[in-house]
């Protein structure tokens, strides 16, 4: 009986997690990633709840419509929109109150300096990248650009 009621308990986090403010984040990432780990720690930390599929993500990404070339290490899902990569918290929120006609936003590659990619084992070394708005036709436009 235990067991049944652990079940429902994880089943119902979402909707506890949406009733209480906290966007839900849903992600697909290798198990063993680490950097995807410091991503969803950082989206965590600016107000998002997230549940995690540690099953890869390249399935998802092609379900959710996000180019190949604009791969990362993990694919989200947030209020209708998918999220590629290591977008910051802040431009998933506009995202969200902005409500574009897209698929979603991208952060091809692993930039250094971008959240998740911003430990001490980089040495405080960032590099420029641009937030991809990835249209509904794979069009890309800059969202955010990162200097």
């Amino acid at each position: 009986m235990k067991r049944r009621h652990l079940i429902v308990a994880v089943a119902t986090l979402p909707l506890l997690a949406r009733a209480r403010g906290r966007p839900l984040v849903e992600v697909w990432k290798s198990p063993t990633c680490g950097c995807c780990k410091d991503w969803i720690a950082h989206l965590e930390a600016n107000g998002f709840a997230s549940k995690v599929h540690d099953t890869g993500n390249t399935g998802m990404r092609g379900r959710l419509g996000i180019p190949v070339a604009l791969g990362s290490c993990h694919t989200a899902l947030v209020g209708g929109y998918a999220i590629e990569g290591h977008v910051p918290a802040a431009d998933v929120r506009r995202l969200l109150a902005e409500r574009p006609q897209a698929i979603g936003l991208a952060v091809p590659g692993m930039p250094v300096g971008s959240p998740g990619m911003d430990g001490a084992v980089y040495g405080g070394r960032r590099d420029p990248y641009d937030v991809l708005l990835v249209g509904r036709d794979g069009s890309t436009r800059v969202f955010t650009s990162y200097r």
